[in-house]
């Protein structure tokens, strides 16, 4: 058995966290606020698709410098939020400890061990100054996308909407027994935990539908389908997805489905909130720059146009700063519910 931390234990850290403790291995999660009493007091409950309810009593704590040497280490925070505790994982890592990056988006170790003419460059979107290249070893990494929808439903309590897979690749595209070792844990579990040859190539097939469908529902308050399916935002997504993909074929990366087809997939999801009309809905920061601001990067990166994608950008930065500037949510009500 392992000893595992997911730091960050919010709807997909949490999903983790009570599957992996479920098979015995030592879980602790790094949380705060109410999540953080509600699990030291009741648990975490895991609510499965099906109903079916789970909970797991993990050791619980808001403070890193608190907890042992682990030999997993999953960041299952947001990607704005690893910046402020990336000098501290160190202390959690002992000779053979792994990272697994758990993040929507472009990771702030994109461009290490890419072997292109970008190779070693920092995305400054998510690795502001460095700081989190300078502090967790890239050497230690395990890149992984997440593919399950889940939500916080109550202090404590995630909600599985659908999908278990968790796809995992070393940034070198090499098969490790360190890479297969985890797939096995991650499987034993009941996930699903494919390894990939190509992990940028992976990110960007979710994050094609991300850079448009997240700002897009933040705006409009629109789930996926509805999006899909009112014809001049399909369009938008559309052109803001072209212009994704030309600054991912300038960097190697292969599309694997068509354009057509990842918005189909996107509408089967059904009503579902993106997690970016989550956080607005919460008043909570979005992963703007992880989802948005990165792709603008690279297109700067790459001398690439992107004047859809930095309009909707604009505009979902400045409903963030007012968000935050007023401490507030925003969220449409029925007159029968307010």
């Amino acid at each position: 058995m392992k000893k595992i931390c997911v730091v960050g234990a919010g709807a997909i850290g949490g999903y983790l966290a009570v599957k992996l403790a479920q098979m015995g291995h030592e879980v602790s999660v790094v949380i705060r606020g109410a999540n953080l009493q509600a699990v030291r007091e009741n648990g975490m409950k895991l609510v499965m698709e099906d109903g079916t309810q789970h909970v797991a009593k993990l050791h619980a704590t808001d403070r890193i410098a608190d907890l042992p040497v682990q030999d997993i280490v999953i960041l299952g925070m947001k990607a704005h939020q690893v910046a402020a505790v990336a000098a501290e994982i160190p202390n959690l890592l002992g000779p053979e400890s792994i990272v697994v990056t758990a993040q929507n988006g472009v990771p702030w170790w994109y461009f290490h061990k890419h072997g292109g003419q970008y190779q070693g460059r920092r995305v400054e979107a998510v690795d502001p100054g460095g700081i989190v290249s300078s502090h967790i070893d890239v050497e230690r990494v395990i890149g992984c996308i997440i593919y399950p929808a889940c939500e916080i439903v109550a202090p404590g309590v995630i909600q599985h909407i659908e999908g278990n897979r968790f796809t995992l690749g070393e940034l070198d595209g090499s098969s490790t027994p360190r890479i297969k070792a985890l797939a096995d844990i991650l499987r034993e579990a009941g996930f699903k935990a494919p390894i990939a040859s190509d992990i940028r190539s992976e990110i960007w097939i979710k994050l094609w539908g991300n850079l448009s469908f997240n700002p897009i529902s933040a705006l409009t308050h629109a789930t996926l389908v509805d999006i899909c399916e009112f014809a001049p935002s399909r369009e938008l997504v559309a052109r803001m997805m072209r212009e994704g993909q030309a600054i991912g074929e300038k960097l190697g990366v292969n599309f694997k489905v068509t354009l057509d087809k990842r918005i189909a997939g996107a509408a089967a999801v059904g009503k579902h909130k993106t997690s970016m009309l989550q956080d607005i809905e919460a008043g909570r920061p979005i992963e703007l720059e992880a989802l948005v601001g990165t792709v603008i990067e690279m297109g700067q990166i790459t001398d690439t146009p992107t004047p859809n994608i930095e309009a909707v950008y604009a505009l979902a930065a400045l409903l963030a700063r007012t968000v935050k500037e007023q401490s507030g949510s925003l969220r449409i009500q029925s007159p029968s519910r307010a």
